[in-house]
């Protein structure tokens, strides 16, 4: 990707400058010292510091927003980079402002914002190549996250599908395992049922049976009473017949 327009503001060339415009000078020199030897946090400070002695200084409001996007403070460097949009009328100036902007947030994957920088860009200098390129690069770039954006959505929403399929596949199944325990518990108090009635009619055999068995004792022990009773009465006729009666005349 093509490097960053204007990243630097060179030292006026006027001489005729007032001592608080040495002050920020010598904070913007600095600045760009320490920029170039890639120390881009204390360049930041530097630059912030010539804006306190100047609040309007464009040139470290640029540097600033240079320095930020070094340090890989993109949604910062885009801010500050618009910032100035609206502090200087210059064509050139602009253009360079707005490439900015679309390389900060081409790096912070904010393609719909680096588009529309890039295209003001080139509403300032048509000509540019660098703009052009960048443009170019950021329009495929969001190409290529809309159809993976799609592509996302739609495993999203088969995996959703699925998601669902298997819940239903599941509750089928735990469907049938509940019926299914139903049926054993039905089968099981069936079985139950029909064991009970079996030891029931067991039961009242055998009740009948020892009912039966109760009679024949009952009928064994009135026979045996009544054989008894029959021998006690034959044996009390045979002792009346050996008896004689003596009359007396």
């Amino acid at each position: 990707m093509t490097v960053m327009k204007g990243l630097i503001f060179f030292i006026s060339l006027f001489t005729t400058v007032s001592l608080f415009a040495q002050s920020e000078r010598k904070y913007i020199r600095e600045g760009n010292n320490l920029y170039e030897n890639k120390k881009y946090a204390e360049g930041e400070l530097a630059y912030r510091k010539a804006l306190d002695k100047k609040p309007k200084s464009y040139e470290a409001s640029f540097n600033v927003g240079n320095s930020l996007y070094k340090q890989g403070k993109y949604l910062d460097a885009a801010t500050q980079f618009g910032s100035l949009t609206t502090a200087t009328n210059d064509k050139d100036k602009l253009a360079k402002l707005y490439y900015n902007i679309g390389n900060s947030y081409l790096k912070a994957n904010k393609m719909e914002e680096s588009i529309d920088a890039y295209k003001k860009s080139l509403l300032k200098n048509p000509n540019d190549k660098d703009t052009k390129f960048n443009l170019s690069y950021a329009l495929r770039q969001q190409q290529q996250q809309q159809e993976q954006n799609k592509k996302d959505q739609q495993n999203k929403d088969k995996n959703k599908k699925d998601d669902k399929q298997n819940k239903q596949d599941q509750q089928k199944k735990d469907q049938e395992k509940k019926d299914q325990e139903k049926k054993d518990q039905q089968k099981q108090d069936q079985q139950k049922d029909q064991q009970q009635k079996q030891d029931q009619q067991k039961g009242q055999q055998e009740q009948k049976q020892i009912s039966k068995e109760d009679a024949q004792r009952m009928l064994d022990a009135v026979q045996n009473d009544e054989k008894n009773l029959q021998k006690r009465l034959e044996e009390q006729k045979a002792s009346s017949e050996k008896v004689k009666v003596i009359k007396n005349w």
